[in-house]
């Protein structure tokens, strides 16, 4: 009874401050059925020979029925972006099949349960956390997404005045999703945006695996979902302070990361490494002097498929954020996406090949996605060749990574999280900065022309790619590494050596994924 009095509290305080900051600036209703939503407005600037303002306002004096005509289009083509919007989601949100197969089949068969079990639910833990807080965190000021006709409400940034400049920290509407937050279009970019929060909350689950107490797991889901992901996705995606490096310091157009490089993939990459190095490698990793010992997983053939359906609903996780299906540049981030994790797979074959002597399958598994990965921020910038160049490097550089990571490092990493999105989330952002070659992306974060690299002739837009990525390791390893020892110390995170052993599926999760391959003890 008590708890459920706290929680009636909490919702009603969220609704309230979501409702007086909305009003308090006199922000435009919101609109639930979203037969408002899209007019004649909508249509300025959607393509080259879009009518302007000024003869928008011409028709409605003169030509009223071409006026009304316009308001039907506006509508129409704000529907369209909905529609691409949320289908590219449901992708996204399918990819979360893709990472309990391929996280359950790099690792033990006697821990399965459990690791489908972690991947299962951080999509309903993290899912709950965005919506009681995260997402009013990360898009709480972002102040409107005109591909999607509206939004507006989301408004309100906390800022601090540094150096006579603003800047933005978190935002501060939209808990709850309630008050001024019931509109269509927001509720849509909340589905957008959770599952991409859910891809981050999941990448940890790998490097993890196989000793960590489902109880901590659960807690470190409403944690990462609520408040650290949301940070540093606002100072990206929210209208934060990275976003401000071009107008404000002149670093091109600020740090940009099209899909989430860093935003997504580098910060689960960083929160996985400072996961892995609290709770200590599995028993059995590591030989007396250091040596690692192989812990081979127990069904490749699910992990490749896991792998394969993944970089399916990639398709979704960089096309979609366009977030405009008439965005036409689609075909190229698609493309481009393609091409640089089928040239990252290739080039990890090779590596290992020649490196060891034979062609490893796991490693050309991964190889794939840390160049799906790498080319998440840079898609929509980079022409093909670029495209192919940065998967080349990335399925090179996730090998080198994993053995640096496991032999130097002496992190236990069982399925490679850290290096296939951690390093290579870190390089896909650089990579931005290298090769955008000056074709798209005029007006991002209120900067004219469009972006272009170091290779290109701006070199300011590779040092905002620097501090952004920078940023990201700095922030994201100090707040998870601290949130893990200091939880450590309350609720100890690692099972005991003796459930370690013997697997963690029965006793963690109840169930065992292959009860009839063990030996059952008598009860």
């Amino acid at each position: 009874m008590r708890m459920r009095r706290l929680l009636s509290i909490f919702l009603l305080i969220g609704v309230l401050f979501s409702s007086y900051a909305a009003f308090a600036d006199g922000a435009p209703a919101p609109d639930p059925s979203g037969a408002s939503t899209g007019g004649a407005a909508d249509v300025v600037g959607a393509t080259a020979n879009a009518p302007t303002a000024d003869e928008l306002k011409n028709l409605a004096t003169n030509e009223p029925l071409a006026a009304k005509l316009a308001d039907v289009v506006g509508h129409n083509r704000i529907a369209i972006n909905i529609v691409w919007t949320l289908v590219c989601g449901f992708l996204v949100m399918f990819m979360q099949a893709g990472f309990a197969m391929a996280e359950t089949g790099f690792t033990q068969a006697k821990n399965a349960g459990h690791t489908m079990a972690m991947n299962f639910m951080i999509y309903a833990l993290g899912m709950l956390g965005y919506w009681v807080c995260g997402f009013a965190l990360q898009m709480g000021g972002v102040g409107g997404v005109a591909s999607l006709g509206g939004a507006t409400s989301l408004s309100h940034e906390f800022t601090v005045h540094l150096f006579g400049r603003d800047f933005g920290l978190f935002g501060t509407t939209g808990f709850f999703l309630s008050g001024m937050s019931y509109d269509a279009v927001i509720f849509t970019v909340f589905l957008f945006q959770m599952v991409f929060m859910d891809t981050t909350a999941t990448i940890p689950t790998g490097s993890m695996a196989e000793r960590w107490t489902f109880k901590s797991f659960v807690f470190y889901g409403f944690f990462i979902s609520a408040i650290v992901y949301p940070l540093y996705a606002n100072w990206v995606w929210g209208g934060g302070w990275l976003t401000q490096l071009g107008k404000e310091f002149g670093l091109g157009h600020g740090h940009l990361d099209f899909a989430g490089s860093s935003v997504v993939h580098m910060t689960g990459g960083v929160a996985g490494l400072a996961g892995a190095m609290v709770l200590g490698p599995r028993i059995g990793k590591f030989k007396a002097d250091g040596t690692p010992v192989a812990i081979p997983g127990h069904h490749i053939p699910m992990a490749v498929v896991g792998c394969f359906i993944l970089a399916f609903g990639w398709f979704g996780f960089n096309t979609g954020s366009t977030l405009a299906g008439g965005d036409l540049r689609i075909g190229i981030i698609a493309t481009n996406t393609m091409l640089a994790g089928g040239a990252a797979a290739f080039s990890s074959m090779l590596y290992m090949w020649f490196r060891y002597g034979k062609p490893d399958i796991s490693m050309s598994a991964n190889g794939l996605l840390a160049g799906l990965v790498a080319i998440t921020a840079p898609c929509a910038f980079v022409n093909s060749v670029s495209a192919v160049i940065i998967g080349l490097i990335a399925g090179v550089l996730v090998c080198v990574s994993v053995f640096f990571i496991e032999r130097r490092l002496k992190v236990d990493d069982p399925v490679g999280a850290i290096s296939v999105h951690g390093v290579n989330g870190a390089w896909g952002v650089l990579s931005l900065g290298l090769f955008a070659d000056g074709t798209y992306g005029d007006g991002l974060n209120g900067v004219a022309g469009a972006v272009r690299g170091l290779f290109y002739g701006d070199a300011s837009q590779f040092g905002a790619q620097v501090v952004g990525t920078v940023t990201n390791f700095v922030f994201v390893f100090i707040a998870m590494y601290v949130f893990f020892k200091v939880f450590d110390k309350i609720v100890p995170m690692r099972v005991s050596r003796e459930h370690e052993i013997e697997g963690l599926d029965e006793h963690e999760v109840a169930v065992v994924a292959y009860p009839d391959f063990g030996v059952r003890k008598p009860h």
